[in-house]
């Protein structure tokens, strides 16, 4: 399978006119919540067949081999979930991420103010870049990507980071609309104990 050149995409990174990527979304002491009714479980009750498949591929790009860690993915997880006030994923994916890296100070200051943590400045600009996909997608130009190249990205590493981001801005959309709540900090470090050691095979 060739490579996919990103870079050169002529969809997703047609060129189109540039604004600065946005500033970080402030975290709250008390997150957002979906306002009005909702169904109260996660959507993966309703369908077994499609949360096996859906486990399957969350593993495959968050926790197989490949060109960015699984923790990097995990740090990605839970700064696009911060982005989105997803609280359940952002709690979720910051604990696997602190087990990975061993180092949850680092992680949640990303959480807080991704320019002024100690993260290495390469993996800032793969945040940043983060960022924009979550917040401001349509105006990501190859020019973007050629940023990243610069910074020591190679294509496959942009594929995975993407990939990572746009699965969890489609996790976060999920769990908030079916109002899954946040549980108690002890459950959050017993589920990322267990998604630190097997990922995300059920």
């Amino acid at each position: 399978m060739n490579m996919l050149k990103l870079n050169r995409h002529p969809y997703v990174f047609a060129e189109s006119k540039r604004i600065p990527s946005p500033a970080p979304t402030a975290i709250s002491s008390k997150m957002r919540k979906p306002p009005g009714q909702t169904i109260g479980r996660p959507g993966i009750s309703f369908d077994p067949e499609a949360a096996h498949h859906l486990a399957a591929l969350s593993h495959t790009l968050m926790h197989k081999e490949c060109p960015i860690s699984a923790s990097l993915r995990e740090l990605i997880a839970a700064y696009t979930s911060s982005l989105n006030q997803c609280e359940f994923c952002m709690k979720t994916h910051a604990a696997v991420a602190s087990q990975l890296l061993g180092d949850e100070a680092l992680v949640w200051s990303v959480i807080r103010d991704l320019d002024a943590s100690n993260l290495n400045d390469k993996e800032k600009e793969l945040l940043r870049f983060v960022r924009k996909v979550t917040l401001a997608p349509s105006y990501i130009t190859a020019t973007d990507t050629q940023q990243l190249n610069a910074a020591g990205w190679d294509d496959a590493s942009i594929f995975y980071a993407i990939s990572a981001c746009a699965l969890f801005n489609f996790y976060n959309r999920w769990i908030s609309a079916t109002g899954v709540n946040p549980v108690s900090d002890e459950a959050f470090k017993n589920l990322a104990s267990r998604m630190a050691m097997v990922g995300y095979d059920r």
